[in-house]
């Protein structure tokens, strides 16, 4: 086994972007881990994981995704999974996550289904 993983990172109109192609294994999730902090995720926006491109994913790499999760909660924002692999499915839906992570067909679709937040803050009157 060759562990390479290409992550490439854009900031789209919805948020952040991360694509991931290749192997996402015990070897490389420290490489994705490493890179979330990083990611400029404010409150609203939503988190996309594309993984058009990914050939392997462990279990390692569905913590990856976990802490991708987590990354948005904190941020009072979303994480969505795109172009999610058959095999990659079946494991979110063996250790019943499903139900927590939103996906689409395409970043591109979930960029356009992406409603952003409306700003309901209430006005405070001037001088406060």
């Amino acid at each position: 086994m060759t562990h390479e993983l290409t992550v490439r990172s854009r900031t789209g109109p919805a948020g952040p972007v991360i694509a991931l192609a290749g192997e996402l294994d015990h070897h490389t999730a420290p490489q994705v881990r490493a890179l979330l902090p990083g990611l400029a995720l404010r409150p609203g926006q939503q988190l996309v994981v594309d993984l058009a491109r990914l050939t392997l994913c462990d279990s390692s790499g569905i913590t990856v995704l976990i802490a991708a999760r987590n990354l948005a909660l904190a941020a009072d924002a979303t994480v969505v999974l795109t172009a999610v692999p058959d095999r990659v499915s079946r494991i979110i839906r063996t250790v019943g996550l499903e139900q927590v992570f939103h996906t689409h067909p395409t970043a591109q679709a979930a960029e356009a289904a992406w409603t952003p937040p409306s700003d309901s803050a209430p006005l405070l009157p001037p001088g406060r």
